[in-house]
């Protein structure tokens, strides 16, 4: 499946979380991410991402692992993902470092995640501040396959425009290089 994801800096961050606040309940979550690629730089000179994302809420604590393939969409970079949950975080640190892959950044970001159900769709939002970048992000995202890519952007960019984001607010700005240009990287 493919993350048919648009993510904007957010003008107004009081008035969009109102507004996401009267669609669904919040989710209050902190991800520790670390983000692995061999020694040559494989992955990112092909557009691919390796991460470790482990998720503290106020209820639990999970981790995941996930594989972001090359763009498919160059407009709103959005990838083909493949997401499991682990059992051991450590484990799949060591197993990865095992297998030739070294940790290049890892960061934290501090997100507010709402489950809609917008257009008959699925859709996860989440209002995004990470300590080390100014401003607050929003990403709004569905799983789409790639024959429904185009409707599904379509689809959040709407859910984008009632939420008051405009066109010029829409970023493909990443955060591991937002942060590794914040570390002088």
């Amino acid at each position: 499946m493919i993350e048919a994801e648009l993510k904007a800096r957010v003008q107004s961050p009081e008035a969009v979380m109102r507004a996401l606040d009267e669609r669904a309940a919040a989710r209050v979550e902190v991800y520790k991410d670390t983000y692995y690629d061999d020694l040559e730089g494989a992955l990112e000179k092909a557009g691919q991402e390796l991460r470790v994302r482990t998720v503290h809420g106020v209820d639990d604590t999970r981790t995941v692992l996930t594989y972001k393939g090359a763009v498919v969409d160059e407009e709103s970079g959005s990838k083909p993902e493949h997401e499991t949950r682990v059992e051991d975080a450590e484990a799949v640190h060591a197993m990865l470092r095992g297998l030739g892959y070294v940790p290049v950044i890892a960061f934290e970001k501090r997100c507010r995640n709402y489950d809609l159900d917008e257009l008959g769709r699925r859709m996860l939002a989440t209002l995004v501040r990470v300590p080390e970048i100014d401003g607050t992000f929003l990403e709004l995202e569905t799983l789409a396959d790639e024959d429904d890519l185009a409707a599904a952007l379509s689809d959040v960019r709407s859910v984008l425009a009632e939420l008051g984001i405009v066109e010029a607010d829409l970023t493909r700005e990443l955060y591991t290089d937002a942060v590794a240009s914040h570390r002088g990287g």
